[in-house]
């Protein structure tokens, strides 16, 4: 088996990452300045390629020159950077209760390696998104609630079980991200005894007579946290809504979620003092993600509490079309509401997988696509898992980025954590996605214009075979080229 590169390999990105580029200045609008300077910019090229030992890894510089009409022969990125987009909230990934438990039985030295790994912006990825979950889900050892049973009240309401493992991971993720992680929490399932079928399992449905004690449930929630020293930025309304699980699963139609944020959770969050909490409604597949939010939105007594539509990747793979146009035109008709990108992973674990290069391209693949659909966040599912995929309760394992082997304390990365730094480390909150554009089907490319001025391209090959182009902007061009199955971010 081929070695998996550890951290240390990250570390060659810290000289290459004082970039000389002078600040630019853009609209925020649509239609910005169309005198992009890049005469004296040069192009930092970072690349993680198969069979290489490329992995994030400063792989060369380039200038501009004079170039003007590209040749139809001539193959080209075309960046545009007067055009801009939507604003970047963050890229991150979910601390389960099954991430949190599994770093909490590895050595203290490799808890620290997998915190830079993730929230250091130079010798790590950069990440400034997360997400957990309230109470279990299936990535959780065991099904609990913070309740006990029948206590409509919620008296008893207590976070002491996340205590243990979950909530000091997250607050050392905070502080591993320099004091700020913006994170945002999902339920699985309401209480058994809030439910039509008595099981916190297999679906079924909140009765009606407990939505406004479960929409009070979130507000303890958010509260226990915050109180414990981790500010939630938002929340969603229901994981997967449509999907009767084996595991932590509730059913709520399109009708029933629109009703429950229109008279219970929207209201309750305001009249709590929560009205800044961003709402998440679907947070499910891109499959019915129309349906569902032209459900939601059309009604505007609904739609006002709403920040954003969240989905998953796990509908029907082909390979090719994962139903990226659902998206655009969730973002077409409601422009002003957000997409967020609220989970994904590869299932199935295997671990004769772990260095399968298909794991890290299936990420390339949907947040290139995800992004130019007018994603503004993107969250992967757990960030760590143990040897098996897991701890799962019921046996649902699947890949993390970075895989911990608890029998002999070794830190694994999979090229899904070199993928998914290709965007969190380059492309900064505050970010609006620009125009790139590629006149080859064998480059898939997105763009980033960051606060501070820097230039972000990603350009992804999932061919077998090389090719050499111009990364074009404004009549000047630079020489660049792209590896077999590789991704490359381009900083200028």
């Amino acid at each position: 088996m081929k070695k998996i590169q550890s951290l240390a390999s990250l570390t060659l990105l810290a000289a290459g990452l004082a970039f000389s580029c002078s600040q630019v200045k853009t609209s925020q609008s649509k239609t910005g300045n169309n005198n992009f300077q890049v005469e004296n910019r040069s192009v930092t090229v970072y690349t993680t390629a198969k069979d290489t030992e490329h992995r994030l890894s400063q792989t060369g510089t380039m200038r501009f020159q004079d170039f003007g009409q590209p040749l139809e022969t001539q193959v080209c990125v075309f960046v545009d950077p007067s055009k801009t987009f939507q604003t970047m909230v963050g890229i991150g990934g979910a601390i389960t209760d099954a991430t949190a438990e599994t770093f909490a039985k590895m050595p203290k030295d490799k808890q620290q390696e997998i915190m830079k790994a993730y929230y250091d912006p130079t010798s790590g990825i950069g990440y400034t998104l997360g997400r957990t979950t309230i109470h279990s889900s299936d990535f959780s050892s065991g099904s609990y609630t913070y309740v006990e049973d029948n206590d409509k009240e919620l008296k008893t309401f207590s976070v002491k079980h996340d205590e243990q493992y979950r909530i000091p991971f997250i607050k050392q993720a905070i502080q591993a991200a320099g004091g700020k992680l913006t994170m945002y929490v999902s339920p699985w399932s309401p209480p058994a005894w809030m439910k039509d079928t008595k099981t916190m399992l297999r679906g079924g449905k909140l009765l009606p007579e407990y939505r406004q004690n479960w929409a009070n449930y979130y507000i303890k929630f958010i509260n226990s946290y915050e109180q414990a020293g981790i500010p939630i930025w938002g929340l969603s309304v229901q994981n997967e809504p449509m999907a009767k699980q084996t595991w932590e699963s509730c059913i709520f139609t399109g009708e029933e979620e629109r009703d429950f944020i229109k008279e219970y959770l929207g209201p309750t969050l305001h009249k709590s003092g929560m009205k800044d909490k961003k709402l998440i409604a679907w947070d499910h597949n891109r499959d019915l993600i129309y349906q569902r939010a032209s459900t939601v939105l059309n009604d505007p007594e609904a739609a006002k509490y709403v920040w954003g539509i969240g989905y998953h990747w796990y509908e029907t793979w082909t390979g090719s079309d994962m139903l990226f146009d659902n998206l655009r035109k969730v973002k077409e008709t409601f422009p002003e509401t957000n997409l967020i990108f609220t989970e994904g992973c590869i299932e199935k674990f295997d671990f004769n997988r772990i260095n399968d290069w298909a794991l890290g391209e299936r990420y390339g693949y949907s947040m290139v696509n995800d992004f130019n659909a007018g994603t503004a966040a993107w969250t992967d599912w757990n960030m760590v898992l143990d040897e098996k995929g897991g701890p799962n309760h019921v046996g649902n394992f699947c890949f993390a980025p970075i895989h911990a082997d608890t029998r002999n304390g070794k830190v694994l990365y999979t090229n899904s954590y070199y993928y998914l730094g290709h965007f969190s480390k380059f492309v900064k909150p505050g970010a609006k996605r620009i125009i790139s554009s590629s006149n080859r089907d064998a480059l898939q490319t997105t763009a980033f214009l960051n606060p501070d001025g820097k230039v972000a391209v990603i350009v992804l090959n999932t061919t077998d075979k090389p090719l050499d182009y111009k990364l074009w902007i404004n009549g000047k061009a630079a020489d660049a080229k792209s590896l077999p199955h590789s991704i490359a971010t381009l900083v200028l």
